[in-house]
């Protein structure tokens, strides 16, 4: 008899929690029973999942007795304090923060590319990348076991959402008001004004003049795709779309790939839907991918300034496949691996 799980939903009323939800509901993930946790300020509310109403409960170690799955989008802090205690009750957690990443003891998951890394969960938390990561390592994949890549170089221009709700909210006011000829309200979420304008600087600073959120590039790569040889150069922009992050993607490769070669790799790669024919306007642009699962691959090209190299163009929600969808596929790699029965 198969043996369904039992899930939580942590952080179920934010941006990411919501496209879980719908995401669980959508892919029909088999299950037991569902609850859904927030913080303080959000218990207490109602949500729907599946036709039937559910009262939102607070975060609290008690609220993971008899939990086998946790699906967590909350910020790293949080996460910190009770993704461990959830492990702790018996539950895998499927962790969206940034809180465990680069732990050596937490597996950093995209299933398309390193489901294996699932079968060592020492700590119960599986860490899920960062969302203009994980879009990049899927398309990444099939080239790696192509020519095996020696150096990529990209440029990100990733979605106002990936800030959350509020600076959707900030980006929408900002239109509004250029619309109206009125003055731009001064931006609290974002670096600075979003709208008619892109911000290479929308992310907290690192080491060496790059941002956090490309060190996180850099580091997620190599981890996820096994091989710390991997040479990363990326340069992050924010840009005035509301969802959906792309990416233009320069691989150097170990051995020679033809374009036909990608082309053909991309189509027969899970998770991956190949738009290559910009002569009939067939190229991914976020207006395409909005509420998809998949990653989009297009503008497959030669580069001409180095032996072996392609450049593509990259795009995916990044609030499903780069966070919500992601997750949820993790856990459904669990479930059809039987990890319950394993427990």
């Amino acid at each position: 008899m198969k043996v369904l799980p039992s899930v939580a939903v942590v952080g179920a009323t934010g941006a990411v929690g919501e496209i879980m939800r719908q995401v669980v509901e959508e892919h029909r993930f088999p299950l037991r029973s569902i609850k859904f946790l927030a913080s303080e300020r959000s218990a207490g509310k109602t949500i729907t999942f599946q036709g039937k109403p559910y009262v939102v409960e607070p975060i609290c170690a008690e609220a993971f007795a008899g939990v086998d799955i946790v699906l967590s989008s909350t910020p790293a802090t949080v996460s910190r304090e009770f993704s461990p205690l959830a492990a702790r009750a018996g539950a895998i957690v499927i962790d969206n923060s940034s809180a465990w990443r680069m732990d050596p003891e937490v597996p950093l998951v995209v299933p398309e590319v390193n489901a294996d890394a699932l079968a060592h969960i020492p700590k119960g938390i599986v860490a899920n990348p960062n969302c203009s990561t994980i879009q990049m390592v899927v398309a990444l994949k099939p080239l790696h076991d192509l020519g095996r890549i020696k150096r990529v170089v990209v440029s990100t221009y990733q979605a106002s959402s990936g800030k959350g709700a509020k600076a959707v909210f900030e980006l929408n006011a900002q239109v509004a008001a250029l619309g109206r000829g009125e003055t731009v309200p001064r931006p609290s979420v974002h670096a600075a004004q979003l709208a008619g304008n892109v911000l290479p600087h929308d992310w907290k600073a690192g080491e060496e003049g790059y941002s956090e959120e490309e060190w996180k590039m850099v580091r997620e790569t190599r981890k996820i795709m096994g091989d710390d040889s991997i040479q990363v150069s990326p340069t992050t922009v924010r840009v005035p779309v509301r969802i959906g992050h792309s990416e233009a993607v320069n691989v150097e490769f170990h051995r020679p790939v033809t374009v036909e070669q990608a082309r053909e790799a991309f189509r027969h790669a899970p998770g991956i839907v190949l738009m290559d024919d910009p002569q009939k306007g067939e190229v991914p642009l976020p207006l395409h991918v909005e509420g998809r699962d998949e990653v989009f691959v297009g503008r497959i090209r030669r580069d001409p300034t180095i032996p072996n190299g392609l450049n593509l163009w990259v795009v995916a929600d990044n609030l499903r496949k780069g966070a919500a969808t992601n997750a949820v596929q993790i856990a459904e790699v669990l479930v059809q691996r039987g990890w319950l029965r394993n427990k």
